[in-house]
C-alpha cells in the first residue's frame, strides 16, 4: 500500500505540475486564437492523439507482466519496441489515408492538411510506452515525473515566443509536436539509465513462442490491453473530434475547454492505474485489500472535486479562457463526474488486468461507449458540448459498475477453486 501510494504520488506530482502549466498554455492558446481558431487547432490535435491512440498498443504492461526476470525483460522489452514501431508504420499511413482523402470531413481548411500530418508524425515518433514500462518496472516513479514535467513546460514557453513572433494555428502546432518529442527523448535517456535498452530482441515473434512453451497466450492480453487503452482514447479524443465535426469547430473548441478543465480527475486515475498495476501483479494475494483501501480514498478525492468545480467553476472558466467559454461550465461539472467514478474504479480495472482479464475489462468498456457514440448526434443536437459529456458519464457508470461485478465474479470463482482443491 506505502509504496502505491509512494508511486502515485511520484505520478500525481507530475499531473500537478501539468495541470497548472496546461491552465496557462490553454488561456494562451484560447484568447489568442479565438473559438474558432481554437476549434481548428484542437480538430487537428485531436485527430493526432486518436491516431496515436487507436494504433498504438498498451506496451508498458506487458514488460511489467513478462519483464520481473531479468533475460525476460529483455525478451519483452524486445516484444515491446517491435510493436511501438509497428504503432509507427499504421500510424503514418493511416493518418495519411485519411487526411489527404477526407480532410474536408474533419472541417480542417485545406492549409491545414500537410501541418495536421506532420504533427500526427511527430506524436507518432514520440510514443514512449516502453521506456515508460521499465522506468515502473524499476519503481522510478520520480524519473518518470521529470519527464512527464516536460511536456507542459516545452507548451507553455512555445506558447509564450508564438504569441509575441508569429501566433497561429500551425504555430502551435509545432510546439505541441516539439513538446512531445522532447518528452520522449528524455523518456528514452531516463530509460536507459535506468537499464540498456535491449534492442537485439527486437521481435514480434520471440516473446510469443517463449510464452507459448510455457502455456501462456501473449496475443490475447496484448490485444485486449490494447483495445482498452484505444477505448479510453476513444471515449475522450473522439468525442472531441466528433463534437467538432457534429457541431462546429466552435463547439469543439467549447468541449475541449470542458474537457481540459473537468478531467483532471480522469489523470489522476491514471495515475493510479498505472501504479497500482504493478503492486497487484507482484502481490496478488493482497489486491483485494489494495483495492478496497485505494476505492475508499478514490470516492472521497472525487466528491471534493466535484464540489470544488460547482462552487468556483464558472469563475475558473472567465478567468482562464474568457466569457465567451463559459458554455463550458456544464459539460466541465459532467466531465468531472464522469472522471469520478473512474477514479474509483481504476484499481479496480488494475486488478482485473493483472488478473488477465484484459478482454473482459475491454468488453465492460466498449459496449457503453459504442452505445453512447449510436447516440451521440441526437444529443449533441438537444444538449450540445453537454450531449458529449453525458456519453463520458453513463459510459463511465456502467463500466465502473461491471468492473465491480467482475471483480467479484472472479474473486467467487477463485475460492471455489480454493473449496474444491482443499
Amino acid at each position: 500500500m506505502r509504496r502505491a501510494l509512494t508511486n502515485t504520488g511520484w505520478l500525481m506530482g507530475a499531473r500537478l505540475i501539468n495541470a497548472v502549466l496546461s491552465l496557462v498554455y490553454l488561456a494562451l492558446a484560447t484568447r489568442e486564437l479565438g473559438p474558432e481558431r481554437f476549434g481548428i487547432f484542437v480538430i487537428a490535435f485531436t485527430f493526432a492523439q486518436l491516431v496515436v491512440g487507436f494504433c498504438s498498443f498498451q506496451t508498458w504492461q506487458a514488460i511489467i507482466r513478462w519483464g520481473q526476470g531479468e533475460d525476460d525483460r529483455k525478451t519483452a522489452t524486445g516484444f515491446a519496441l517491435a510493436l511501438d514501431s509497428l504503432t509507427i508504420v499504421a500510424g503514418a499511413i493511416l493518418s495519411a489515408l485519411i487526411l489527404f482523402n477526407f480532410g474536408e470531413l474533419l472541417l480542417l481548411p485545406e492549409k491545414m492538411i500537410v501541418p495536421t500530418y506532420l504533427f500526427t508524425l511527430a506524436s507518432l515518433l514520440a510514443i514512449r510506452s516502453t521506456p515508460t514500462g521499465l522506468l515502473r518496472l524499476h519503481d522510478r516513479y520520480g524519473r518518470a515525473a521529470i519527464a512527464d514535467a516536460t511536456t507542459s513546460i516545452v507548451r507553455v514557453v512555445g506558447a509564450v515566443v508564438v504569441i509575441f513572433v508569429k501566433p497561429s494555428i500551425q504555430s502551435f502546432l509545432i510546439v505541441w509536436g516539439t513538446a512531445e518529442v522532447a518528452t520522449a527523448a528524455l523518456y528514452w535517456w531516463l530509460a536507459a539509465r535506468t537499464e540498456p535498452i535491449h534492442w537485439r530482441r527486437f521481435s514480434l515473434t520471440r516473446l510469443p513462442r517463449d510464452l507459448r512453451a510455457k502455456g501462456e497466450k501473449s496475443w490475447s492480453f496484448v490485444a485486449g490491453t490494447s483495445l482498452t487503452g484505444m477505448l479510453s482514447i476513444a471515449s475522450r479524443q473522439l468525442l472531441v473530434l466528433l463534437t467538432g465535426v457534429l457541431g462546429g469547430a466552435a463547439l469543439a473548441g467549447i468541449y475541449r475547454v470542458a474537457n481540459q478543465l473537468g478531467d483532471g480527475l480522469l489523470k489522476l486515475s491514471q495515475a493510479l492505474l498505472r501504479a497500482v498495476y504493478p503492486e497487484l501483479v507482484r502481490n496478488p494475494d493482497a489486491a483485494k485489500v489494495l483495492t478496497t483501501k485505494l476505492m475508499r480514498i478514490a470516492a472521497v478525492t472525487g466528491l471534493v472535486v466535484v464540489a470544488a468545480g460547482l462552487v468556483a467553476g464558472q469563475w475558473i472558466i472567465t478567468a482562464i479562457a474568457g466569457r465567451e467559454y463559459l458554455a463550458a461550465f456544464i459539460p466541465m461539472i459532467v466531465l468531472a463526474a464522469a472522471a469520478s467514478i473512474e477514479l474509483v474504479g481504476a484499481s479496480l480495472e488494475a486488478l482485473l488486468v493483472a488478473r488477465g482479464k484484459a478482454i473482459t475489462n475491454f468488453l465492460l468498456r466498449g459496449i457503453p461507449l459504442a452505445a453512447g457514440l449510436i447516440a451521440l448526434p441526437w444529443l449533441i443536437d438537444w444538449f450540445g458540448a453537454t450531449g458529449a459529456a453525458l456519453v463520458v458519464l453513463s459510459t463511465s457508470i456502467l463500466s465502473v459498475t461491471g468492473f465491480l461485478i467482475a471483480s467479484r465474479c472472479a474473486e467467487r470463482a477463485a475460492a471455489a477453486r480454493l473449496a474444491e482443491e482443499g
